[in-house]
């Protein structure tokens, strides 16, 4: 999954944080019947966003997390991952190294 930093506007709630989940090596993983949520923490390690995700194409890695408006209630810097647990019980957090990182900016009014 690519480490791009992700940008949305206070209260937004479009577009979606949307990503394809990769191993280490850069392979797709194939996260069919598996649940996925999503976890958002500010600069303080508070949490902002622990909820379910969507598999969008499972087979294909595919995976997206649709805004809430308190999700983007607060400007600044954040830090995220995909949680995966897949049918046997075993846990994969994408990123597998770092976070990605989401800036929400203040709007004008």
């Amino acid at each position: 999954m690519a480490t791009q930093r992700f940008t949305i506007k206070r209260n937004d709630t479009a577009p979606n944080l949307a990503g394809v989940l990769k191993d280490a090596d850069g392979n797709v993983k194939d996260i069919t019947g598996a649940t996925v949520r999503f976890h958002m923490l500010d600069k303080d390690d508070n949490t902002i966003v622990d909820a379910a995700a969507t598999n969008s194409v499972p087979s294909a890695g595919r995976v997206y997390y649709p805004w809430d408006a308190a999700d983007t209630a607060t400007a600044g810097g954040f830090r995220a991952e995909f949680e995966v647990t897949y049918t046997d019980g075993t846990i994969e957090t994408f990123p597998n190294t770092g976070y990605i990182p989401i800036r929400i900016y203040e709007d004008l009014l």
